[in-house]
């Protein structure tokens, strides 16, 4: 009991600033469900449920010094519930073999590859000579080769031959876990097509959302053109379709790759301004201002729009997080509330961890809430000090600075982290490109949308046009300084829960006290500079091999598993091409004592003889014969292994499975999802 009465204690001078932590324990439920080894069974996650129910309401009746427990365990149990829940509910078919045949489907999502090719999701499949028990919900599907003129359009209904596995797993053992990402996304296999897509069935009369915003963003693209009029349509309605992959990195390169999502930074524009408009559009008019509350009319209408741009947007997270922040502030307008809070945010974190618990786990989320809370704590205190002392126009340029810094400050480490580099000119890359966003690209793209329906949207979409131009020249202009892109090495999975929590300990707790979060970021940071990369990466195809030496990590392969030789080289935090990790690469490696080598190809599995004694050595096929003697990695093994890192700590050989860490899970066992 005494450990309740201290902590009641603790609390009592927390009241009115306890709901942020809300989130943070649902999170933390969340968190615990995807670390698990072995997929919870359906009454675990009822049992689960049911004592987050219980502890809440138990909750209202206990002592005041358990109470805090009482909801923190129930919170946290409500997260694991919430997402095992979610995990069963997008389950579907995920093909186990490599197909090649006739696949039929319907369009439901157009954008570009990682290879910069059009690529295509379609639903309602059919696959040739498969049950359709078998068949996955959503397949995706890269377009190669000469498409004679073909031009996607949404639930347009056609049929190509193509290849298609199923979602890899994570390039290396503790790596991004596609499977799992593909898994709550409906996709049940991937592939590319090398042959003309056929039209089946022209799009459906009617209008549709898709159909809307694909429409849209193909006529914002063929009035601009160019790389402007990509950039527009991405903005306008999410489709990146028409971002070229240079562009792509020239943004992230500059740390303006946030203008390019539709984030809080496009919906705050725009609710901005719309209210603004409206507000003072109103106040011209003596009568209409003195007789009605154009305040809370201006609200609604910007909520109004608010929620038309998340259905042009395609409903991404870092989207539908700005819809609810936008939909809160101006809630709180017309209720006479507080607009904007830590509260505020806590709200938005909520309704997108019930609705998309999986969420959590990517950048955009991290991302998203890491710099609208940053901000959020650094105006309140701002505010809480008084108006500053400085002259009326120069305040705007100081909240911009001041902006910039926090948002960029609070999201580098989970950048670092997820992409493994920081933009070393984002600051001034953002000091310049966002008021040409805030004043100009948004106000006229209003104006556009305002102009539309009497045909005259162009007279809004050119100066659209010229401000995203000049962005795209300051994006370019950084990007092309040397030493723009910093590499850094990717973390140990323990650093982002730990900087995360003692950061929002320093936000969120009230008092002194709150200096204590500090020891958890610079805890993190130690980690981070200490964590070591492994010494041997092995592809779960046995078609690569990664040797970490003195001068950077050798590939066996200068082509071939482009992606996970990128993902490699970037998670050792090392700038080169595949090519040129290739040209580090030896007929055999020497690492721990025991010689390393691939074989890659038909040819060289099958003249391949015979290895000394403790050697190691990897085929990208299976041998003919069974091999004696050493250690042989092949596909047939490493199907059920997934990729193998492999790391000499004194002397001893640890090995390391894709399967060990990330245990049986829905997403990579079939036996689970029958």
């Amino acid at each position: 009991m005494r450990i309740f009465t201290g902590i009641g204690l603790a609390l009592q001078g927390q009241r009115g600033f306890l709901f942020p932590w809300v989130p943070v324990l649902i999170a933390i439920g969340i968190g615990g469900y995807f670390l698990v080894k072995q997929e919870p069974s359906v009454v675990m996650l009822a049992g689960f449920g049911a004592g987050g129910l219980l502890a809440l309401a138990f909750g209202a009746v206990l002592p005041e010094a358990a109470r805090p427990v009482a909801v923190a365990v129930g919170l946290c149990c409500l997260g694991f519930a919430v997402a095992g829940g979610w995990a069963h509910r997008v389950s579907g078919p995920v093909i186990d073999w490599r197909f090649y045949g006739a696949i039929e489907g319907r369009v439901v999502g157009m954008d570009r590859s990682v290879s910069d090719r059009v690529r295509l999701t379609l639903d309602q499949v059919v696959l040739e000579r498969v049950a359709p028990e078998r068949v996955p919900r959503r397949v995706r599907v890269s377009l190669h080769g000469d498409q004679f003129g073909f031009r996607p359009a949404p639930h347009m209904r056609v049929i190509l031959t193509g290849h298609l596995a199923p979602p890899s797993g994570p390039v290396e053992p503790g790596g991004f876990d596609f499977q799992r990402h593909a898994w709550f996304q409906g996709i049940g296999a991937m592939g590319y097509t090398r042959t003309p897509v056929l039209v089946l069935e022209p799009p459906p009369a009617g209008v549709s959302v898709l159909g809307l915003r694909m429409g849209l963003s193909e006529h914002i693209r063929a009035t601009l053109g160019g790389e402007a009029g990509g950039f527009a349509a991405a903005v306008t309605t999410g489709d990146r379709s028409g971002v070229s992959k240079q562009t792509l990195e020239a943004l992230r390169a500059s740390n303006l790759a946030h203008l390019l999502a539709i984030s809080g930074l496009h919906m705050g524009l725009l609710v901005g301004f719309v209210f603004a408009a409206l507000r003072y559009g109103m106040a011209l008019s003596p009568s209409v201002a003195l007789r009605l509350p154009t305040k809370k009319l201006a609200a609604v209408f910007a909520m109004g729009v608010a929620g038309a741009y998340l259905m042009l947007s395609g409903g991404n997270v870092a989207t539908e997080r700005a819809f609810v922040m936008a939909a809160v502030a101006l809630a709180a307008v017309v209720f006479d509330r507080r607009a904007i809070s830590l509260r505020a945010v806590a709200i938005a974190a909520v309704v997108i961890l019930l609705v998309q618990p999986e969420a959590m786990l990517g950048p955009g989320f991290q991302m998203s809430f890491a710099a609208t809370t940053a901000l959020v704590a650094v105006f309140e205190t701002l505010q809480k000090r008084g108006p500053l002392e400085m002259p009326r126009w120069v305040r705007p340029a100081f909240a911009l600075c001041v902006s910039s810094f926090v948002a960029g400050a609070a999201t580098a480490p989970f950048g670092a982290a997820h992409f493994n580099a920081v933009a070393a000119y984002g600051l001034p890359a953002n000091l310049m490109a966002v008021p040409i966003m805030g004043v100009v690209v948004v106000p006229f793209a209003v104006v556009a949308a305002c102009l539309s329906p009497f045909g005259l949207e162009v007279v809004g979409l050119v100066p659209m046009g010229w401000g995203l131009e000049a962005i795209l020249r300051v994006a370019h202009f950084f990007a092309g300084l040397e030493g723009a892109r910093l590499h850094v090495p990717s973390p140990t999975a323990v650093v982002l829960p730990l900087f995360a929590l003692g950061a929002l300990f320093l936000v969120i707790w009230q008092g002194r006290l709150r200096v204590v979060g500090i020891l958890p970021v610079i805890l993190a940071a130690g980690v981070w500079g200490l964590a070591e990369r492994p010494h041997v990466l092995i592809a779960d195809s046995g078609g690569l091999v990664g040797v970490l030496q003195d001068g950077g990590r050798a590939l066996s392969k200068e082509r071939g598993q482009g992606f996970v030789a990128q993902n490699w080289l970037e998670n050792d935090g090392d700038g080169a091409t595949q090519a040129e990790a290739a040209l580090r690469w030896q007929v055999a490696h020497v690492v721990g004592g025991r010689s390393i080598r691939h074989l890659s190809g038909k040819r060289q599995v099958a003249g391949f003889d015979g290895c000394k004694a403790g050697e190691i050595v990897v085929l990208s096929h299976a041998p003919v014969q069974e091999v004696v003697g050493c250690d042989v990695l092949h596909p047939e093994i490493l199907k059920d292994t997934g990729s193998v890192a492999l790391s000499w700590r004194g002397g001893v050989l640890q090995k390391k499975t894709a399967r060990e860490i990330s245990g049986r899970r829905l997403w990579n066992t079939r036996d689970l999802r029958q």
